[in-house]
Protein backbone atom coordinates (compact mmCIF):
# COMPACT_ATOMS: atom_id res chain seq x y z
CA UNK A 1 0.00 0.00 0.00
CA UNK A 2 1.06 3.68 -0.89
CA UNK A 3 1.17 5.92 2.01
CA UNK A 4 -1.01 9.34 1.14
CA UNK A 5 1.40 11.16 3.08
CA UNK A 6 5.25 11.83 3.05
CA UNK A 7 7.75 14.89 4.14
CA UNK A 8 10.14 16.22 2.07
CA UNK A 9 13.82 16.95 3.15
CA UNK A 10 12.34 20.14 4.98
CA UNK A 11 9.64 18.50 7.59
CA UNK A 12 6.94 19.79 5.31
CA UNK A 13 3.75 17.06 4.92
CA UNK A 14 3.41 16.71 1.22
CA UNK A 15 -0.15 14.79 -0.33
CA UNK A 16 0.62 11.50 -2.55
CA UNK A 17 -1.53 12.33 -5.38
CA UNK A 18 -1.43 13.52 -9.02
CA UNK A 19 -1.58 17.48 -7.84
CA UNK A 20 1.99 17.21 -6.26
CA UNK A 21 3.52 14.84 -8.58
CA UNK A 22 6.07 15.87 -10.96
CA UNK A 23 4.74 14.08 -13.78
CA UNK A 24 1.94 16.52 -14.03
CA UNK A 25 0.30 18.33 -16.95
CA UNK A 26 -2.71 20.25 -17.27
CA UNK A 27 -3.92 21.31 -20.82
CA UNK A 28 -5.01 24.58 -21.83
CA UNK A 29 -8.78 23.48 -20.91
CA UNK A 30 -7.66 22.49 -17.59
CA UNK A 31 -7.50 18.81 -17.81
CA UNK A 32 -4.65 17.07 -16.00
CA UNK A 33 -2.61 14.57 -17.84
CA UNK A 34 0.37 12.07 -16.17
CA UNK A 35 2.94 12.50 -18.48
CA UNK A 36 4.55 8.69 -17.45
CA UNK A 37 1.61 7.60 -18.50
CA UNK A 38 -0.17 9.34 -21.06
CA UNK A 39 -3.30 9.30 -19.54
CA UNK A 40 -6.12 11.41 -18.61
CA UNK A 41 -6.26 12.01 -14.91
CA UNK A 42 -7.90 13.12 -11.64
CA UNK A 43 -6.58 15.52 -9.44
CA UNK A 44 -6.72 12.70 -6.02
CA UNK A 45 -5.32 10.23 -8.69
CA UNK A 46 -2.65 8.28 -6.45
CA UNK A 47 -0.34 5.69 -8.87
CA UNK A 48 2.91 3.82 -8.05
CA UNK A 49 5.00 6.10 -10.42
CA UNK A 50 4.46 9.07 -8.22
CA UNK A 51 7.12 11.79 -7.73
CA UNK A 52 7.59 14.68 -5.66
CA UNK A 53 7.41 17.83 -7.75
CA UNK A 54 10.40 19.83 -7.38
CA UNK A 55 8.30 22.85 -6.11
CA UNK A 56 6.92 20.35 -3.37
CA UNK A 57 10.48 19.56 -2.36
CA UNK A 58 12.00 22.90 -2.04
CA UNK A 59 8.93 23.95 0.48
CA UNK A 60 9.84 24.88 3.65
CA UNK A 61 13.51 25.57 2.72
CA UNK A 62 13.24 29.16 3.57
CA UNK A 63 14.87 32.55 2.16
CA UNK A 64 12.03 33.58 -0.29
CA UNK A 65 11.02 37.18 -0.47
CA UNK A 66 7.55 38.54 -1.16
CA UNK A 67 7.57 41.66 -3.37
CA UNK A 68 5.20 43.93 -3.97
CA UNK A 69 4.04 45.77 -7.36
CA UNK A 70 4.01 48.61 -8.02
CA UNK A 71 3.08 49.62 -4.46
CA UNK A 72 5.35 51.67 -2.47
CA UNK A 73 3.30 53.03 0.46
CA UNK A 74 0.38 52.08 2.11
CA UNK A 75 -1.95 55.15 3.81
CA UNK A 76 -4.59 54.09 6.44
CA UNK A 77 -6.74 56.79 7.46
Amino acid sequence: MVKKICKNAHGVKVKRCCASCEHKCIEKDGTRVCAQMMIKVEQRFKCKQWLMSDGLKNAGKGGGEVRLKGTTEVIIK
